[in-house]
């Protein structure tokens, strides 16, 4: 024993070499008391989200293209790993806490949904019309956490994964502190609104290198993707964009990571050039316009928009008419608490477990209907 607390006192000694804005290990917030162990906090949440069945799934969701023939392109699984490796590089070279960044960077998309954000939005049309209230994959994430997984993680790597919307892209990310209390009326205000979710700020400064992470990890990447699949020329990619950012993955990640530690080395906010963001932000339009707004036929979208409406319906029928046989008891409800039963409507269970569903298993599921 006297071994293993001088470990781990050597390890939380490290700590003390770190930026005076990164987050310490004796600063963890956590939802029910927990006996922290030889692993510093923030590590040990790295251990849960990793072990877990919801990090199991990374690997066959969809990143951009789906039921693609060509083992080179991204899934989730990969992404989750490129924004850890970006945003530890960051958060590296600027002192950073690096446990605390990897366990929001792995933890952060375990809410998507199959078929990527085509499946995010078909899951939001169909809980706005049942329930009223919002689908967004973030939110979903911090509710695997929290409520399906009954994971003790700590409220810093909830609120960094809760915070982490890659889609909105600032030149300042500053961290807004916020207690345990704080966290939990972001998250219910969030379930309930969409647009107060959009105005969501990190609590640490670790969050806000995980958020601009996420789309310099996927930014470039895509565009990879999209020239081996032949969707995507890269000669077409306007030349202001090329001469800031450069026209390849490579490139454009290191570009932009060397922006953001010239301009955020020994500040309390992550920040970007006028330069680089301007480029940054035509990068992602020019993407929108040529990459995701033709990743999907309209064939496949009526595909998928049927495929998951049919699902949800059948399943909810199933659970209506306590239809035991149904393979959403099988393999869903019947390894979940009384409680999660008990204080969840059925339509809300039947989109936790279709949100839950790689690609092939919603391909599977729907052809058993």
């Amino acid at each position: 024993m006297e071994i293993l607390s001088k470990i781990k006192s050597d390890l939380l000694k490290k700590e003390d070499n770190l930026s005076c804005y990164a987050t310490k290990s004796e600063d963890v917030i956590r939802l029910f008391p927990k006996k922290e162990d030889i692993r510093p906090a923030f590590f040990h949440d790295i251990d849960t989200i990793i072990h877990s069945t919801s990090y199991t799934r990374y690997i066959d969701k969809t990143q951009v293209f789906s039921f693609f023939e060509n083992d080179n392109v991204s899934k989730r699984v990969l992404h989750v790993q490129l924004v850890s490796k970006v945003a530890r590089t960051i958060g590296r070279c600027l002192n950073l806490n690096e446990d605390l960044i990897e366990a929001i960077a792995l933890g952060h998309d375990i809410g998507h949904t199959p078929l990527g954000h085509t499946g995010e939005k078909i899951l939001n049309d169909i809980s706005m019309k049942e329930l009223g209230i919002p689908f967004m994959h973030n939110l979903q994430s911090v509710r695997t956490f929290i409520v399906l997984n009954n994971d003790n993680l700590s409220i810093q790597v909830l609120d960094g994964i809760m915070c982490h919307n890659g889609e909105m892209i600032n030149n300042c990310y500053k961290p807004k502190k916020k207690t345990k209390e704080e966290f939990l009326e972001d998250y219910e205000k969030s379930s309930l609104d969409s647009s107060y979710a959009k105005k969501l700020r990190p609590m640490t400064l670790e969050g806000c290198v995980v958020r601009i992470s996420d789309i310099i990890a996927y930014i470039g990447r895509d565009i990879e993707d999209a020239i081996r699949l032949g969707r995507l020329d890269r000669k077409t990619i306007p030349q202001n964009i090329v001469d800031v950012l450069g026209d390849n993955n490579r490139d454009i990640i290191n570009n932009i990571i060397i922006d953001i530690v010239k301009n955020s080395y020994g500040k309390d906010s992550i920040n970007l050039s006028s330069e680089v963001f301007n480029a940054l932000n035509e990068l992602k339009k020019f993407n929108y316009k040529e990459i995701y707004d033709k990743a999907n036929t309209s064939e496949d979208l009526e595909y998928y928009e049927k495929g998951i409406n049919k699902l949800f319906y059948k399943y909810l029928e199933d659970i209506e008419t306590n239809n035991k046989e149904s393979i959403i008891y099988k393999v869903f409800i019947n390894n979940m608490p009384d409680e999660y039963i008990s204080k969840n409507d059925n339509k809300k269970i039947v989109i936790d477990f279709i949100a839950g569903m790689t690609d092939d298993y919603f391909v599977s599921m729907l052809e058993m209907c």
